[in-house]
């Protein structure tokens, strides 16, 4: 019963129910259960979990312990529950009720393995989970289609999928290697990168690392506190190798990590303050990389508000990954081929300290967990704000002391740069009110004495604040 309890706290410590677990309070329906092991039987199989649960005794809203009066012994028309269930159930399945105690609150555990060979329908009809409803499996072809195709080959991977074309070529990924120190086997290093399907296509993998990847990988910049807010940027760093995309999304993130002077009880010398912990947006953004659900198409979304960096990776935690043991730092990768080559590359440790790496510095709060997404959220810590600053202020509004020698035009135009490198003259014109000319008069001072330095082409670089 160890285990059970086990599942129930891991179940519990979710901030909301997933297509795989229920939570009821004191409900009683034989039918509907009857559905749900159906529903959630096949909804286990898509999630690529062994088991789903019905868990009577916990409150769907709070996940607090509630003491259920649920009865599993009682007769349906003179018929055992369980044997009612057992009957309409196809094909046969060892489902289980458990009752047990936990913290002096009576708990009872469906356990409803996952579908295996065909669906599992009850009373001669499918049902599967979309949120948190049940509904009939035929009233949704593509969904059963997909069931189907998973009970036949598995859940999709990276390895099993085809890429989107066949015309790859690798150039960047050599080079990567070989800066690095490891020289890649151009006869061997398809197959052991794990670059192609069974049927010997590139695989959706390959895409990923190949010079074109086809996959976006954005930076937005909003001036407030939500997508509300007047946008500012969008900096791209895809379609390219994935790896190369990760390097220069963590080099744009020293960019815009600005150090503050803290002078708060100075003494002797003032202290530099991050805006934000390196180390932990750092991990943050390796983990968004290794553990996306890539096959959907999608890369991570990293937003920069005037607040925070949410750092969004699609998917959920892997199949056999607990919330407990991901807190924990016990690694379970989503992508096993993909976390192989950040291993081989240093990129990554595969060492599990990724996560406490972040709840050490901003707690488990930083993480939040969507039905398909996982979103870590970096806050700033802002030192000494500027006399009228508002909620919604830019990044870098608040940020130490002004320049000597610089009129007001000139500040606020280093203020612009630091909350957004890629500032366009036209927004700064806007954003001043002044013309052409004397916007890039300003710029050329600031230039000229050692303010601003222009990285990478007038184009497609950046302004970084010196």
């Amino acid at each position: 019963m160890d285990d059970i309890k086990s599942v129930v706290k891991g179940l519990i410590a979710h901030t909301s129910e997933e297509n795989w677990f229920e939570f009821k309070d004191s409900w009683y329906d034989a039918v509907g259960i009857g559905e749900y092991i159906s529903s959630m039987s096949n909804a286990a199989a898509m999630c690529g979990k062994e088991n789903a649960y019905v868990i009577w005794g916990v409150d769907n809203v709070t996940h607090k312990l509630t003491n259920t009066s649920f009865d599993f012994h009682r007769d349906v028309k003179g018929e055992p529950l369980e044997h009612f269930l057992a009957r309409q159930i196809v094909p046969d399945m060892n489902f289980v009720f458990h009752e047990i105690s936990i913290k002096g609150k009576r708990i009872v555990v469906l356990t409803i393995p996952a579908a295996k060979l065909i669906p599992t329908s009850f009373n001669g009809n499918r049902f599967i989970r979309i949120g948190s409803s049940k509904v009939n499996l035929n009233k949704y072809p593509e969904r059963e289609s997909k069931l189907f195709d998973v009970l036949r080959n598995g859940l999709p991977t990276m390895e099993s999928t085809e890429s989107y074309e066949e015309n790859l070529t690798f150039r960047k990924l050599f080079l990567y290697y070989e800066d690095r120190g490891i020289v890649l086997n151009k006869d061997t290093f398809k197959k052991n990168l794990g670059l192609l399907t069974k049927d010997g296509r590139y695989n959706l993998l390959a895409q990923l690392v190949s010079d074109n990847s086809q996959i976006p990988v954005r930076v937005s910049i909003f001036r407030g506190m939500d997508k509300a807010s007047p946008l500012y940027s969008v900096r791209e760093f895809g379609n390219s190798c994935i790896l190369i995309s990760l390097d220069k999304v963590l080099e744009y993130g020293d960019v815009i990590n600005i150090m503050q002077a803290d002078e708060t009880n100075r003494v002797v010398e003032r202290m530099e303050v991050p805006l934000f912990d390196q180390n932990a947006f750092r991990e943050a953004i390796i983990n968004a990389f290794v553990h996306n659900a890539w096959i959907d198409g999608n890369a991570p979304m990293i937003t920069i508000y005037s607040n925070r960096i949410e750092i969004l990776s699609r998917g959920t935690l892997a199949p056999k990954q607990t919330l407990e043991g991901f807190f924990l730092g016990e690694s379970v990768p989503v992508n096993r081929r993909l976390s192989d080559i950040f291993l081989q590359l240093h990129i990554s440790e595969r060492s599990g300290r990724g996560v406490p790496v972040i709840t050490q510095v901003y707690g488990k709060e930083a993480f939040e967990f969507r039905e398909n997404s996982i979103v870590v959220t970096i806050p700033f810590e802002k030192i000494l704000p500027d006399v009228g600053d508002k909620v919604g202020d830019k990044v870098g509004d608040k940020v130490g002391d002004k320049e000597k020698n610089l009129n007001p035009t000139h500040e606020l135009i280093l203020r612009e740069m630091r909350n957004n490198p890629n500032i366009t003259q036209p927004q700064l014109m806007e954003i001043a009110g002044i013309g052409k000319t004397a916007i890039q008069n300003n710029i050329s001072f600031l230039r000229k004495n050692g303010y601003i330095k222009r990285v990478g082409s007038n184009k497609n670089g950046y302004w970084q604040v010196l």
